[in-house]
């Protein structure tokens, strides 16, 4: 078929078939008007930025111009990378449609455990985790002309990996490789800069193409007060019917197909019930839907057929176009994912959707006709979304990621193009992972194992599980297994991962067929990665194995690959042994062992519990597949896991176990216990008694004091009276006298305790400590002021009438406390280290009758309303007129005059 130009049609048809071109649809889309920009784009820098509404058409025929399927350019093979596996078929079969073919020819898709492609395929259509397989086997990408990155703004963390890899080829190895980064938000500069940031070229061109859609009316749809926020995976119910009744309304008012977006299948499927009765057909789309529900889902409504309701999750937000629908209903909420490096525990956090994740759903509704969207939120809400969401290497699990960089050559990824750089703690939780599975050595670089382990297409932990399961239980049943956890089988299929193995192998539903296709896939991987072992390498690492080292690879070698490949050691397993033993491979730090309380205490040191009535219950140990743990929970919630035994759990997480000493201070005292530990899990324990390390001894006494405070040793009154003197010099005269303070004597105790601290087994030492003569060596003899100590603070002053009366130092200002007839003739405040004290005047019965700092002061303008007020009430005591020149006296005016 030769070029067409009617003169209606801005492209010419340069593919060569008996095909019909759907020029009238090409024609339609808005993106048309900027593809010669972009391509022109491209020929000067190799590189570009195509910022595009939803709807525009860059996802569809902007792939086909660059390949020159339409139009005048040069013949190119293109590879177009989407974030999900619904999208990469949507997208496949929308570009081989426009080109009036089937899948397979001219434009082909490959997907994880399927793959349409054929010689003449100038475009295929990959996810992300494809593409970056396909980098890490062959970096130059041999063959390929030009890579689509779309969807940019989603900020999945395979896209930007395989952003950061293209850009270091492009740098590196293939300066004519041509690199796209399709968005449709307003984020273009930082990926403009990003393009080009390792070859110095300064920012990449930025290509817009305006929409031309039909529009949208947006309408507020608040929910009625009361609604609680979500937390975790837990939605408010009546949220979700405020979003029923919402669609309900949508159906009344407007015409045509409604796309309603929940966070996540169980919204979904409570929100399907609520629409039981509506008179539209209800269907629900999400990634784990089966293939069948999703193809009539992406082909529209039959000819007088039924109005669709679709209840979607985020897979519907873009890439995709949903035929018939005129209404948009947007729930507001969208999933992320939360991990818990320290427990190795991930979860799915309820958040609220970014401004950029609202546009994109808006963006589904005007796209074949004059659109209607609702906001399930208040208007007044509206401007304090967050305008993009979270990326996901701030928030995911980055074992995957780590292990991928390490196979680049690049373990830090420190020289990669990324938006944003991987958090350091997450990275080295994922360092730990990896070198305790043998993927990475100890300077992070990838060893072969983990070379293998990345081309497997699993995480890690999975990868790790697949090859050293295969030496244990053979090829099949350990992919099978694998299969199995790498997607979680539906709920329905309960909490026990054996009887979800054996429902996946009865199961003729979606599930079961996707589980089917991924364990020959994994069977095929493992076989492969297997054969191309280093026989002495598995020999090694079925000894570690064994010893239950979680480095060991894979034993295979060790027996000889049929032995793995057939089932070898797999005649002494049943299911629940293979279930077991391959999960525990995959997530040792999830070997669990029951409480006597109650639950479940993971090696991890996470508790864990399972839901009422669940099978697994009695169990004595469990591998846990499957778990979350919100803020607001204390222990993790089990979803997934398979019965092990002690045995099982000391193979599987054998770099986990230790054995030695363990004293500490708990429950009120010294602790001292032989353990052998798996983790947290105690295996066994005995009591040391007095064959305690010293050392250790010691260092849990003072954890006791940081604990407990200096209570715990011996203060006598004089011991205590030392403290408060010690802690006037400190504060009047600073060094060399100490501070005393609870804390800087606690982080001293090592120096001052000393000798005692080192006879001293329990609690019951610590008491006969006595502190007072302890503390005095922390006075500053090596200097010489230690001397002055009776001198700058003494215990007691000698007063005028010659009795010697102790100093109180614990308040603000030392107290002297005296019977004011004992201070008559004294016109100065005596002082201690140059600091006046305060006098506490008493009345002859003891009681306070003055307070004062200045007795001068005193004698002269306090001292007459004191003896006014007293002289009546203690007449047989001296009060003269001028105390500041009467004889200072103890006793009373009679036995003065006798002894006189």
């Amino acid at each position: 078929m030769g070029p067409v130009d009617n003169g209606t049609h801005l492209f010419r048809v340069a593919y060569e078939t008996e095909c019909v071109i759907r020029n009238d649809a090409l024609d339609r889309l808005p993106v048309r008007h900027a593809v010669p920009e972009l391509l022109s784009a491209l020929d000067r820098r190799g590189t570009a930025v195509l910022s595009a509404p939803p709807g525009t058409g860059k996802t569809t025929l902007v792939p086909l111009a660059l390949a020159g399927l339409i139009g005048e350019g040069p013949r190119r093979r293109v590879l177009v990378a989407e974030p999900r596996r619904m999208a990469v078929r949507a997208a496949a079969r929308r570009m081989a449609w426009l080109l009036g073919e089937e899948v397979g020819g001219a434009v082909g898709f490959s997907v994880r455990g399927e793959r349409r492609t054929g010689p003449a395929t100038r475009v295929e259509v990959v996810t992300t985790g494809i593409l970056l397989q396909r980098l890490q086997r062959d970096p130059e990408l041999a063959g390929v002309d030009v890579v689509l990155l779309d969807e940019c703004h989603e900020r999945h963390l395979d896209a930007d990996t395989a952003m950061a890899f293209l850009v270091d080829v492009r740098a590196t190895l293939r300066p004519e490789l041509k690199l796209i980064a399709a968005s449709a938000t307003s984020d273009a500069a930082a990926w403009a800069d990003l393009l080009t940031v390792l070859d110095g070229t300064g920012p990449a061109p930025v290509v817009r193409s305006k929409g031309e859609g039909h529009g949208c009316r947006v309408y507020f749809a608040a929910p009625p007060s009361g609604i609680r926020p979500a937390h975790g995976t837990w939605v408010d119910p009546a949220l979700l019917r405020h979003v029923a009744a919402t669609v309900r309304l949508a159906l009344e008012r407007h015409e045509g197909d409604v796309l309603c977006f929940l966070p996540g299948t169980g919204e979904i499927a409570r929100t399907a019930g609520l629409l039981a009765d509506v008179d539209a057909e209800v269907l629900q789309l999400h990634g784990r839907a089966p293939a069948a529900v999703q193809d009539a889902v992406l082909r529209g409504t039959e000819p007088g057929g039924r109005r669709r309701v679709v209840l979607a999750t985020s897979v519907a937000e873009s890439s995709l176009t949903v035929p018939g629908v005129r209404v948009v209903v947007d729930s507001g909420l969208a999933r992320e994912p939360r991990t818990d490096h320290a427990r190795g525990l991930g979860s799915l956090a309820t958040v609220t959707v970014s401004e950029a994740t609202a546009t994109q759903r808006l963006g589904r509704a005007g796209r074949e006709a004059p659109g209607s969207v609702y906001r399930c939120w208040a208007e007044a809400n509206d401007g304090g979304r967050p305008r993009f969401p979270s990326p996901e290497i701030k928030v995911a699990d980055l074992a995957d990621f780590a292990l991928r960089v390490a196979c680049w050559g690049d373990p830090a990824a420190t020289g990669l193009a990324l938006l944003d750089p991987p958090p350091a703690g997450a990275m080295a939780a994922a360092r730990s992972v990896l070198e305790s599975i043998g993927a990475v050595d100890a300077g992070g670089r990838a060893t072969d194992r983990g070379v293998r382990m990345s081309r497997l297409g699993l995480h890690p932990r999975l990868g790790r599980a697949l090859l050293d399961g295969a030496a244990e239980v053979g090829v099949r049943r350990a992919a099978e297994v694998v299969a199995l956890l790498s997607e979680e089988p539906p709920r329905e299929y309960g909490d026990d991962l054996a009887a979800a193995w054996r429902a996946a192998r009865r199961g003729a539903d979606g599930y079961g067929a996707r589980w089917k296709a991924e364990a020959r896939r994994l069977e095929r991987s493992a076989a492969d990665a297997l054969g191309k072992g280093d026989a002495a390498a598995g020999g090694a690492a079925a000894d570690a194995l064994g010893r239950g080292d979680a480095a060991g690879g894979v034993a295979a070698g060790a027996r000889g690959g049929a032995d793995a490949a057939t089932g070898g050691a797999a005649a002494g397993f049943g299911d629940d042994g293979v279930a077991g033993l391959v999960t525990a491979l995959a997530f040792p730090e999830r070997v669990a062992r029951a409480r006597e309380q109650g639950g479940y205490l993971m090696v991890s040191g996470s508790g864990a519990r399972l839901a009422e009535g669940s099978g697994l219950r009695a169990t004595p140990w469990l591998a846990v597949a499957v778990a979350d743990r919100t803020a607001r929970d204390a222990t993790a919630r089990v979803r997934l896991a398979a019965v092990v035994d002690e045995e099982m759990a000391r193979r599987a997480a054998g770099h986990l176990r230790s054995t030695g000493e363990e004293v500490r201070w708990e429950d009120g005292d010294v602790v001292a216990r032989s353990v052998d530990r798996l983790g947290a899990v105690e295996l066994t324990v005995r009591p040391l008694g007095a064959r305690a390390e010293p050392a250790l001894v010691r260092e849990a006494l003072l954890d006791g004091l940081r604990r407990e405070g200096l209570g715990l040793l011996r203060w006598s009154r004089e011991a205590g009276e030392l403290r408060e003197r010690l802690a006037f010099l400190h504060r009047e005269l600073g060094d060399p006298w100490p501070d005393v303070a609870d804390g800087a004597l606690v982080e001293r105790a090592g120096e001052w305790l000393e000798p005692e601290l080192s006879r001293a087994a329990r609690r019951a030492d610590l008491g006969r400590i006595d502190a007072g003569e302890a503390l005095r060596r922390l006075l500053p003899w090596a200097s010489g002021e230690a001397g002055r100590l009776g001198e700058l603070a003494p215990e007691r002053i000698e007063v005028p009438s010659g009795s010697r009366i102790r100093v109180e130092y614990g308040g603000e200002r030392p107290v002297l406390a005296v019977k004011l007839q004992e201070m008559f003739g004294l016109a100065q405040t005596p002082r201690v280290a140059g600091v006046p004290v305060l006098v506490h005047l008493l009345s002859p019965a003891g009681r306070p009758a003055a307070v004062t700092a200045d007795l001068a002061s005193f004698w002269r303008d306090g001292y007459r309303s004191v003896r006014a007020e007293l002289r009546g009430r203690y007449p047989k005591h001296p009060w003269p007129e001028d105390p500041s020149t009467a004889e200072p006296t103890r006793f009373t005016s009679a036995r003065l005059r006798r002894e006189g």
